[in-house]
């Protein structure tokens, strides 16, 4: 078997003539040092946060409680119970929680749903 390849501009033309059967074929060479880990409150420090996996319907509440004066009101709208939207609400703090970024209020809730693009700053 011969393959040739070539790595990027300067045209380095390499061949393997050769393989030995049941040994995989890579053209990446080798790591000569271990790889880098970031430590995890570092990785969530940058631009990027983490997102919970929020369900359709808990999207739907979370908006309509923005958007709502009171949870009764997102309740009527929805067609639910206020036991529900309570439960609801319980959930999405849990997840935001999960992933390390608390919301124990609605002023908390809203600022996750602005960051994550759930709403706009016109819906408010």
């Amino acid at each position: 078997m011969s393959v040739e390849f070539s790595t990027g501009e300067e045209s380095t033309v390499g061949r393997i003539t050769e393989i030995p059967p049941g040994r995989p074929m890579s053209l990446v060479p080798a790591m000569q040092s271990p790889p880098i880990r970031i430590p995890r409150a570092a990785a969530s420090a940058g631009p990027f946060k983490p997102r919970p996996m929020l369900t359709k319907r808990e999207i739907q509440v979370l908006t309509g409680w923005i958007r709502c004066d009171s949870k009764l009101a997102v309740a009527n709208s929805l067609f639910i119970s206020l036991g529900t939207v309570n439960t609801h609400l319980t959930r999405i703090r849990a997840k935001y929680a999960a992933v390390g970024r608390p919301a124990s209020t609605k002023a908390s809730l809203v600022a996750r749903a602005l960051q994550d693009g759930l709403i706009d700053i016109a819906d408010l």
